[in-house]
């Protein structure tokens, strides 16, 4: 599977907005479980940055899921 490099970060927040909407968590509270602002998760989620791999990490963790999960684009 080939995706282009500037697909990345949208595919990626868009990952994370799924898993956080599924588990009824709102975008602050997870901003808060993660320890970043919610502004910063609102450009995450929507591909606006590229996020560090710490920060995608601390999503990660918050979420309890695996990070590579995070990476799947199917």
């Amino acid at each position: 599977m080939s995706i282009k490099l500037d697909e990345i970060d949208k595919k990626v927040g868009m990952n994370i907005r799924l898993e956080r909407t599924r588990r009824h968590i709102a975008q602050d509270g997870l901003a808060y479980m993660a320890g970043v602002s919610r502004s910063t998760m609102g450009i995450i989620e929507r591909g606006e940055q590229s996020p560090t791999l710490q920060t995608i990490a601390k999503v990660a963790n918050a979420l309890e899921i695996d990070i590579h999960k995070l990476f799947i684009f199917d």
